[in-house]
């Protein structure tokens, strides 16, 4: 009797939800309309809005080309690529009216364009709008301590819906690596979207260390020791990697920076047909033009390190490398030896990083042979890299390295990490001739720094020699050249 009941209640269960489907789908079927109906307006609003804001003073419509950058006032490598880039579009396409997205709303646009007159010897011809946006925050990755990944990306959805309610343009090209805001302009803004990746927001390299459950700085050790964690964060890894190689593909000319970011991109983005390696413009020339024999203008030693303050950097690194360096009884006999990090604050964070590196100086007992420069002008740092002996790199799997170019081209001898750009694209043989050396663990950091120092002045000569032969590839001449290259289907 039970067991006839329990069929019953099934039956009538069943019946239940069947009479459900129906409605359920009409209810589904009808918001799915509404939802359409209301992206279809908004896009033809957004087009009227274009429309009217693209026509010039004499009645005719100036092409809009629009830079998505929230840290443009930074003063790292993908800044430079920032104005480069656009310096190579004003000469090509003097008559358009050119906008940068930006989250700076602390300083003036004038105070931006001197700032990369000052940091990176770069004048624009024509003058540029910047649009500022107040919702920068939500990009920040303090804002998210977990799901840190997707957190940032729904946030620069949120941003763009900013920059786009502000100005519509004919072109946007994402220059900082947020791939979630690609949809939007192309979809609603009815934008030809064009994309730099400097590095992919998600990798295969990083599913690689959440699998092997390998501590890292985007990895942390309560993860690492927990297998049901780790097999959590490794399902979210996948879930975000489709997602963001669905966003990606929506680009309709993709750049990279070198070829370990290209062979992530394509196995993320499957865009192959329309991606190309743009290497970053390096200030090649200005470095060049230091004369090799006058390096050793003081009598002591200079490790410099040219890197922003962000956590990928690991900085820490280098001032561990270094303290075992000074320990080592080979050293005792050559000069005093200085290790000098220069690089950009972004924000508090990065503050507060430098004030934690500083603090690991002091308990290892080298504050004394360590300076920080931070934010500092370009002729400083020219002067710097100048009179260095060594040039160090330290960050895993960096995608390409403009640090590591413009050692390399002011004749530091250059100590990179064993990945990423510097080992597929910088730091190779040229012409049979070695260009400098790679290292991955403090120990080795430390034994390569020694064997530096104590090569004679004519060997450290050679290889400076080299080294500056192997950097015209990456001058701001092959990037116009290459990058206008790219760029050239978005005008079509």
């Amino acid at each position: 009797m039970a067991a006839t009941e329990r069929v019953w209640c099934l039956c009538e269960l069943l019946r239940f939800f069947y009479s459900l489907f129906l409605p359920g789908l009409i209810v589904c079927g009808t918001l799915c309309l509404c939802l359409v109906i209301i992206l279809w307006r908004i896009r033809v609003l957004l087009q009227r809005k274009k429309n009217s804001a693209s026509v010039g003073k004499n009645g005719k419509n100036k092409m809009v080309i629009a830079f998505f950058h929230p840290y443009c006032n930074a003063g790292g490598g993908g800044e430079r690529v920032l104005w480069c880039a656009l310096r190579a579009l004003q000469k090509k396409y003097p008559t358009a009216v050119y906008v940068v997205y930006t989250g700076d709303v602390n300083v003036s646009s004038q105070q931006i364009q001197e700032g990369a007159f000052r940091r990176f010897n770069i004048r624009l011809i024509h003058p540029v709008k910047f649009v500022f946006l107040r919702k920068r925050y939500l990009v920040e990755d303090s804002l998210y301590p977990h799901f840190t990944l997707l957190g940032q990306s729904l946030g620069s959805i949120f941003l763009g819906w900013e920059a786009l309610m502000q100005c519509v343009p004919d072109i946007y090209i994402d220059s900082m690596g947020y791939a979630f805001t690609l949809p939007l302009f192309k979809y609603l803004g009815s934008c030809r979207v064009g994309s730099y990746v400097h590095y992919p927001t998600i990798s295969t390299d990083m599913l690689s260390v959440v699998k092997n459950q390998n501590v890292g700085f985007n990895n942390a050790a309560f993860i690492t020791k927990n297998p049901f964690l780790s097999k959590v964060k490794l399902i979210y890894y996948y879930l975000f990697a489709s997602i963001y190689g669905l966003v990606g593909s929506c680009s309709d000319v993709v750049m990279v920076n070198s070829s370990w970011t290209l062979n992530h991109i394509l196995s993320l983005w499957k865009v192959g047909h329309c991606t190309n390696i743009v290497y970053p413009p390096c200030d090649v020339q200005t470095f060049l033009d230091i004369p090799l024999h006058e390096k050793k203008m003081t009598p002591r030693h200079l490790l410099v390190s040219v890197a922003q303050f962000r956590p990928e950097k690991n900085h820490a690194l280098q001032i561990r490398a270094f303290a075992k360096l000074l320990n080592k009884k080979e050293t005792e006999s050559l000069p005093s030896l200085k290790l000098v990090l220069i690089g950009g604050c972004r924000n508090q964070d990065d503050e507060l990083r430098v004030n934690q590196l500083r603090k690991l100086s002091e308990d290892l007992g080298v504050q004394e042979d360590v300076e920080f420069k931070i934010n500092i002008p370009f002729d400083e740092l020219k002067n710097y890299l100048s009179e260095a002996t060594i040039g160090l790199h330290t960050m895993w799997n960096e995608h390409f390295g403009i640090g590591v170019v413009e050692c390399m081209a002011a004749g530091t001898i250059i100590l990179a990490h064993n990945s990423g750009g510097p080992k597929l694209d910088i730091v190779v043989p040229h012409g049979g001739e070695v260009t400098g050396f790679l290292a991955e663990s403090e120990d080795g950091y430390a034994e390569t720094m020694a064997h530096i120092l104590s090569m004679s002045a004519e060997k450290r000569l050679q290889i400076r020699n080299s080294a500056r032969a192997s950097v015209s590839r990456f001058s701001d001449q092959e990037f116009e050249v290459t990058f206008l290259s790219s760029v050239e289907k978005l005008f079509k």
